[in-house]
Protein backbone atom coordinates (compact mmCIF):
# COMPACT_ATOMS: atom_id res chain seq x y z
CA UNK A 1 0.00 0.00 0.00
CA UNK A 2 1.32 3.42 -0.96
CA UNK A 3 1.83 5.93 1.87
CA UNK A 4 0.36 9.35 1.10
CA UNK A 5 2.26 12.47 2.17
CA UNK A 6 -0.31 15.28 2.31
CA UNK A 7 -0.30 19.03 3.00
CA UNK A 8 -3.06 21.66 2.90
CA UNK A 9 -3.71 22.85 -0.65
CA UNK A 10 -4.55 26.42 0.30
CA UNK A 11 -4.74 28.23 3.63
CA UNK A 12 -4.16 31.89 2.80
CA UNK A 13 -4.37 33.17 6.38
CA UNK A 14 -1.82 30.66 7.70
CA UNK A 15 1.88 30.34 6.88
CA UNK A 16 4.70 28.26 8.34
CA UNK A 17 7.51 30.73 7.77
CA UNK A 18 10.45 28.76 9.18
CA UNK A 19 11.22 25.97 11.64
CA UNK A 20 14.21 24.48 13.42
CA UNK A 21 16.05 24.18 16.72
CA UNK A 22 12.82 22.74 18.22
CA UNK A 23 10.72 25.80 17.36
CA UNK A 24 8.42 27.02 14.56
CA UNK A 25 7.72 30.52 13.24
CA UNK A 26 4.12 30.83 12.05
CA UNK A 27 1.75 33.48 10.72
CA UNK A 28 -1.90 33.30 11.77
CA UNK A 29 -3.66 36.08 9.91
CA UNK A 30 -1.64 39.22 10.53
CA UNK A 31 0.13 37.97 13.67
CA UNK A 32 3.34 35.92 13.87
CA UNK A 33 4.13 33.50 16.68
CA UNK A 34 7.12 31.48 17.86
CA UNK A 35 6.20 28.16 19.47
CA UNK A 36 8.02 25.00 20.59
CA UNK A 37 8.03 22.13 18.07
CA UNK A 38 9.62 18.81 19.15
CA UNK A 39 9.78 17.49 15.57
CA UNK A 40 11.91 20.40 14.30
CA UNK A 41 15.29 18.91 15.17
CA UNK A 42 17.08 20.61 12.23
CA UNK A 43 18.61 24.10 12.16
CA UNK A 44 16.59 27.21 11.38
CA UNK A 45 17.09 28.76 7.95
CA UNK A 46 16.52 32.33 9.13
CA UNK A 47 18.56 33.73 11.99
CA UNK A 48 17.24 33.99 15.53
CA UNK A 49 17.45 37.76 15.16
CA UNK A 50 15.22 37.62 12.08
CA UNK A 51 12.69 35.48 13.96
CA UNK A 52 12.54 37.95 16.83
CA UNK A 53 12.17 40.91 14.46
CA UNK A 54 9.24 39.27 12.68
CA UNK A 55 7.37 37.75 15.63
CA UNK A 56 4.62 39.38 17.66
CA UNK A 57 4.87 36.86 20.49
CA UNK A 58 6.94 33.91 21.70
CA UNK A 59 5.89 31.01 23.90
CA UNK A 60 8.30 30.20 26.73
CA UNK A 61 7.83 26.82 28.39
CA UNK A 62 7.71 26.48 32.15
CA UNK A 63 7.21 22.72 31.94
CA UNK A 64 6.39 20.08 29.34
CA UNK A 65 2.71 21.05 29.48
CA UNK A 66 2.53 24.76 30.23
CA UNK A 67 4.21 28.13 29.88
CA UNK A 68 3.53 31.74 29.02
CA UNK A 69 3.55 34.04 26.01
CA UNK A 70 6.02 36.93 25.89
CA UNK A 71 4.78 39.67 23.56
CA UNK A 72 7.43 41.21 21.34
CA UNK A 73 5.00 43.55 19.55
CA UNK A 74 1.52 44.77 20.27
CA UNK A 75 -1.18 42.22 19.46
CA UNK A 76 -4.48 41.02 20.97
CA UNK A 77 -4.83 37.90 23.10
CA UNK A 78 -7.69 36.78 20.82
CA UNK A 79 -8.30 37.24 17.09
CA UNK A 80 -10.16 35.70 14.13
CA UNK A 81 -8.83 34.01 11.00
CA UNK A 82 -10.61 32.37 8.06
CA UNK A 83 -9.81 29.10 6.32
CA UNK A 84 -12.21 29.87 3.49
CA UNK A 85 -15.47 31.76 3.04
CA UNK A 86 -17.35 29.25 5.20
CA UNK A 87 -14.96 28.45 8.06
CA UNK A 88 -13.71 30.99 10.62
CA UNK A 89 -11.80 30.39 13.84
CA UNK A 90 -11.27 32.40 16.99
CA UNK A 91 -7.64 32.04 18.04
CA UNK A 92 -6.13 32.72 21.45
CA UNK A 93 -2.79 32.64 23.27
CA UNK A 94 -3.25 29.72 25.68
CA UNK A 95 -1.06 28.58 28.56
CA UNK A 96 -0.45 25.23 26.82
CA UNK A 97 1.16 26.76 23.66
CA UNK A 98 -1.76 26.03 21.31
CA UNK A 99 -3.69 28.84 19.65
CA UNK A 100 -6.90 26.90 18.89
CA UNK A 101 -6.23 25.47 15.45
CA UNK A 102 -4.05 22.78 13.85
CA UNK A 103 -3.54 24.04 10.27
CA UNK A 104 -2.39 20.67 8.88
CA UNK A 105 -5.90 19.36 9.63
CA UNK A 106 -7.21 21.36 6.67
CA UNK A 107 -6.38 18.25 4.62
CA UNK A 108 -9.00 16.36 6.63
CA UNK A 109 -11.55 19.21 6.43
CA UNK A 110 -11.36 19.12 2.63
CA UNK A 111 -11.67 15.32 2.56
CA UNK A 112 -14.71 15.41 4.86
CA UNK A 113 -16.52 17.87 2.62
CA UNK A 114 -15.69 15.85 -0.50
CA UNK A 115 -16.99 12.61 1.04
CA UNK A 116 -20.18 14.18 2.41
CA UNK A 117 -20.92 15.47 -1.08
CA UNK A 118 -20.95 11.87 -2.38
CA UNK A 119 -23.48 10.51 0.13
CA UNK A 120 -26.97 9.96 -1.29
CA UNK A 121 -28.69 9.03 2.00
CA UNK A 122 -30.07 12.14 3.74
CA UNK A 123 -29.61 13.57 6.25
CA UNK A 124 -25.90 12.78 6.43
CA UNK A 125 -24.84 12.05 10.02
CA UNK A 126 -21.27 12.91 11.04
CA UNK A 127 -19.41 12.23 14.32
CA UNK A 128 -16.31 14.10 15.49
CA UNK A 129 -14.52 12.41 18.44
CA UNK A 130 -11.78 14.17 20.49
CA UNK A 131 -13.13 17.15 18.59
CA UNK A 132 -11.16 20.05 20.20
CA UNK A 133 -12.23 23.45 18.80
CA UNK A 134 -14.21 21.93 15.98
CA UNK A 135 -12.49 22.37 12.63
CA UNK A 136 -13.82 19.04 11.33
CA UNK A 137 -17.24 19.71 12.85
CA UNK A 138 -17.49 23.05 11.05
CA UNK A 139 -16.36 21.51 7.76
CA UNK A 140 -19.00 18.78 8.00
CA UNK A 141 -21.76 21.21 8.99
CA UNK A 142 -20.83 23.57 6.15
CA UNK A 143 -21.15 20.61 3.77
CA UNK A 144 -24.71 20.00 5.01
CA UNK A 145 -24.27 17.18 7.55
CA UNK A 146 -25.96 16.71 10.92
CA UNK A 147 -22.93 16.92 13.21
CA UNK A 148 -22.25 15.50 16.68
CA UNK A 149 -19.15 17.00 18.34
CA UNK A 150 -17.65 15.12 21.31
CA UNK A 151 -14.87 16.30 23.61
CA UNK A 152 -14.26 15.77 27.32
CA UNK A 153 -13.18 19.37 28.03
CA UNK A 154 -16.05 21.82 28.48
CA UNK A 155 -13.93 24.89 27.73
CA UNK A 156 -12.87 23.68 24.27
CA UNK A 157 -16.45 22.67 23.41
CA UNK A 158 -17.50 26.24 24.28
CA UNK A 159 -14.65 27.46 22.07
CA UNK A 160 -15.91 25.26 19.21
CA UNK A 161 -19.37 26.78 19.66
CA UNK A 162 -17.82 30.24 19.27
CA UNK A 163 -16.21 29.06 16.02
CA UNK A 164 -19.62 27.86 14.83
CA UNK A 165 -21.02 31.35 15.41
CA UNK A 166 -18.08 33.07 13.71
CA UNK A 167 -18.60 30.75 10.71
CA UNK A 168 -22.30 31.60 10.43
CA UNK A 169 -23.32 27.99 11.14
CA UNK A 170 -25.76 26.50 13.65
CA UNK A 171 -27.25 23.35 15.17
CA UNK A 172 -24.10 21.31 15.82
CA UNK A 173 -24.83 18.90 18.67
CA UNK A 174 -22.32 19.52 21.48
CA UNK A 175 -21.41 16.64 23.84
CA UNK A 176 -19.03 17.04 26.79
CA UNK A 177 -18.10 13.43 27.52
CA UNK A 178 -15.35 10.84 27.35
CA UNK A 179 -15.22 9.70 23.70
CA UNK A 180 -14.84 6.00 24.53
CA UNK A 181 -17.92 6.04 26.77
CA UNK A 182 -19.94 7.99 24.22
CA UNK A 183 -19.15 5.48 21.46
CA UNK A 184 -20.19 2.52 23.61
CA UNK A 185 -23.46 4.23 24.50
CA UNK A 186 -24.20 4.97 20.85
CA UNK A 187 -23.63 1.28 20.01
CA UNK A 188 -26.16 0.27 22.67
CA UNK A 189 -28.66 2.79 21.26
CA UNK A 190 -28.20 1.42 17.75
CA UNK A 191 -27.15 4.77 16.31
CA UNK A 192 -25.00 4.94 13.17
CA UNK A 193 -23.09 7.63 11.26
CA UNK A 194 -22.11 8.06 7.64
CA UNK A 195 -18.84 9.73 8.57
CA UNK A 196 -16.55 9.62 11.61
CA UNK A 197 -13.30 11.41 12.41
CA UNK A 198 -11.26 10.85 15.54
CA UNK A 199 -8.08 12.61 16.58
CA UNK A 200 -7.13 11.01 19.90
CA UNK A 201 -4.25 12.40 21.97
CA UNK A 202 -1.28 10.30 23.04
CA UNK A 203 -2.63 10.45 26.60
CA UNK A 204 -5.30 12.33 28.51
CA UNK A 205 -8.33 12.20 30.77
CA UNK A 206 -12.08 12.16 30.17
CA UNK A 207 -14.73 14.47 31.56
CA UNK A 208 -14.93 12.43 34.80
CA UNK A 209 -11.23 11.63 35.10
CA UNK A 210 -11.24 8.60 32.79
CA UNK A 211 -7.73 7.62 31.74
CA UNK A 212 -6.72 7.47 28.07
CA UNK A 213 -3.46 6.09 26.64
CA UNK A 214 -3.27 5.77 22.87
CA UNK A 215 -1.28 2.54 22.62
CA UNK A 216 -3.42 0.68 25.14
CA UNK A 217 -6.92 1.75 24.11
CA UNK A 218 -6.83 2.60 20.41
CA UNK A 219 -7.57 -0.94 19.21
CA UNK A 220 -10.76 -1.08 21.29
CA UNK A 221 -11.88 2.30 19.96
CA UNK A 222 -11.17 1.21 16.38
CA UNK A 223 -13.35 -1.89 16.85
CA UNK A 224 -16.15 0.06 18.51
CA UNK A 225 -16.32 2.86 15.94
CA UNK A 226 -16.59 0.26 13.17
CA UNK A 227 -19.95 -0.69 14.65
CA UNK A 228 -21.19 2.91 14.38
CA UNK A 229 -20.67 3.22 10.64
CA UNK A 230 -23.60 3.15 8.25
CA UNK A 231 -23.07 -0.07 6.29
CA UNK A 232 -24.29 1.30 2.96
CA UNK A 233 -22.43 4.62 2.75
CA UNK A 234 -19.56 5.58 5.02
CA UNK A 235 -16.12 7.05 5.52
CA UNK A 236 -13.80 7.26 8.52
CA UNK A 237 -10.63 9.19 9.38
CA UNK A 238 -8.22 8.34 12.20
CA UNK A 239 -5.61 11.01 12.85
CA UNK A 240 -2.86 10.75 15.48
CA UNK A 241 -0.01 12.94 16.62
CA UNK A 242 2.35 10.90 18.75
CA UNK A 243 6.15 10.88 18.31
CA UNK A 244 7.25 7.62 16.73
CA UNK A 245 3.71 6.52 15.77
CA UNK A 246 3.73 5.11 12.24
CA UNK A 247 0.92 5.12 9.69
CA UNK A 248 1.70 1.42 9.21
CA UNK A 249 0.22 0.87 12.68
CA UNK A 250 -3.06 2.33 11.41
CA UNK A 251 -2.91 0.03 8.38
CA UNK A 252 -2.52 -2.97 10.68
CA UNK A 253 -5.41 -1.80 12.85
CA UNK A 254 -7.82 -1.51 9.95
CA UNK A 255 -6.80 -3.76 7.07
CA UNK A 256 -8.75 -6.84 8.22
CA UNK A 257 -11.68 -5.10 9.85
CA UNK A 258 -12.90 -2.39 7.48
CA UNK A 259 -16.21 -2.87 5.74
CA UNK A 260 -16.32 -4.69 2.41
CA UNK A 261 -15.67 -2.49 -0.64
CA UNK A 262 -14.01 0.24 1.46
CA UNK A 263 -10.68 1.60 0.24
CA UNK A 264 -8.04 2.18 2.94
CA UNK A 265 -5.43 4.95 2.60
CA UNK A 266 -2.66 5.74 5.08
CA UNK A 267 -0.15 8.53 5.24
CA UNK A 268 1.46 11.48 6.92
CA UNK A 269 0.44 15.12 7.26
CA UNK A 270 2.96 17.92 7.00
CA UNK A 271 3.23 21.66 6.64
CA UNK A 272 5.65 23.14 4.11
CA UNK A 273 7.59 26.19 5.25
CA UNK A 274 8.42 29.25 3.21
CA UNK A 275 12.06 28.23 3.69
CA UNK A 276 11.46 24.90 1.91
CA UNK A 277 11.26 22.57 4.90
CA UNK A 278 8.62 19.92 5.52
CA UNK A 279 7.40 19.77 9.11
CA UNK A 280 5.74 16.39 9.91
CA UNK A 281 2.65 16.74 12.07
CA UNK A 282 1.03 13.35 12.51
CA UNK A 283 -0.13 10.27 10.65
CA UNK A 284 -3.57 9.29 9.42
CA UNK A 285 -5.59 6.44 8.07
CA UNK A 286 -8.85 6.89 6.21
CA UNK A 287 -11.25 4.67 4.33
CA UNK A 288 -14.41 5.12 2.32
CA UNK A 289 -16.80 3.06 0.24
CA UNK A 290 -18.11 6.14 -1.58
CA UNK A 291 -17.64 6.53 -5.32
Amino acid sequence: MAVLILKPNSFKEYELIDSGNFEKLERFGEFITIRPEPQAIWNKVKSTQDWLKMAHTRFESKSSSSGNWVKLKQMPDRWIIKYNEKLSFRLALTSFKHVGIFPEQAVNWDYIQQQIGKIKDKPVKFLNLFAYTGGASLAAKAAGADVTHVDSIKQVVSWANENQLHSGLKDIRWVVEDAVKFVKREIRRGNTYHGIIMDPPAYGHGANGESWKLEKQLMELVEDTQQLLNKEEHFLILNTYSLGFSSLIIENLYQKSIHKNSKLEIGELYLPSSTNQKLPLGVFGRFSNLK
